[in-house]
């Protein structure tokens, strides 16, 4: 049991690290170099583009992979121990949204936008703008349910069922859903700035924490 103890708490440990390499690189981009490009000089876009872009992108994209990864193995052992419970479905939700955003299509459209693939850059920017965007908007939600499930989701009310989560778990997870097809298909709208992004991202948040624990 001891040993097994460890196995768990050096997965977590990895967990954490892998994701805060990942969400780390995703503020990055978001809040710093994204500005930073509207902004640069020619000559300093190409060679940022050239050399600080890829391997920022390398991290970025490893990091969602091993997080994803860790975060699977960490599931199935909450599951088998019978603790699952709404923060932690809904956490790993938007989680797995926002590792398939990564490689899916933020990944991709960027190696067109960086001349590492072939494709329109145009429609590859902004493509990849939005998914990353979106992420964005999906990591404080996703981090106070992580944070949440042992403090907020033990109690007999919030453990899962057999047959599912209560009626909050599924608004939440249906929000989730329209959020992630306008991430797909829509507009940036009040995500398009930081001061916006940054604000729904906590309003998102205080909205998933209302749906578990009044429904």
């Amino acid at each position: 049991m001891e040993a097994m103890a460890i196995v768990d708490f050096l997965f977590r440990w990895a967990h954490v690290l892998f994701g805060v390499t990942w969400i780390g690189m995703l503020y990055y981009f978001n809040f710093v170099q994204a500005e930073y490009f509207k902004q640069a000089e020619p000559a300093a876009l190409a060679d940022a583009k050239a050399k600080l872009a890829p391997r920022a992108l390398w991290w970025f994209r490893w990091g969602a992979m091993f997080t994803f990864i860790t975060g699977v193995l960490l599931y199935g052992g909450v599951h088998h121990k019978g603790v699952l419970n709404d923060y932690i479905i809904l956490g790993a939700t938007m989680g797995t949204l926002m590792f398939l955003n990564v490689w899916l299509i933020i990944w991709p459209a960027q190696k067109v936008v960086l001349g590492l693939a072939e494709g329109d850059a145009s429609v590859a920017a902004p493509k990849a703008a939005l998914a990353s965007r979106t992420n964005t908007l999906f990591s404080a939600p996703m981090l106070f349910c992580m944070l949440g499930s042992p403090h907020l989701g033990y109690s007999a009310d919030h453990l899962v069922a057999a047959n599912g989560g209560g009626l909050g778990l599924w608004l939440a997870i249906g929000l989730i859903g329209l959020l992630q097809l306008n991430g797909m298909f829509g507009k940036a709208g009040p995500i398009a700035t930081i001061r916006g992004v940054i604000h729904m991202s906590l309003a998102l948040a205080a909205v998933c924490f209302c749906l578990i624990l009044f429904l």
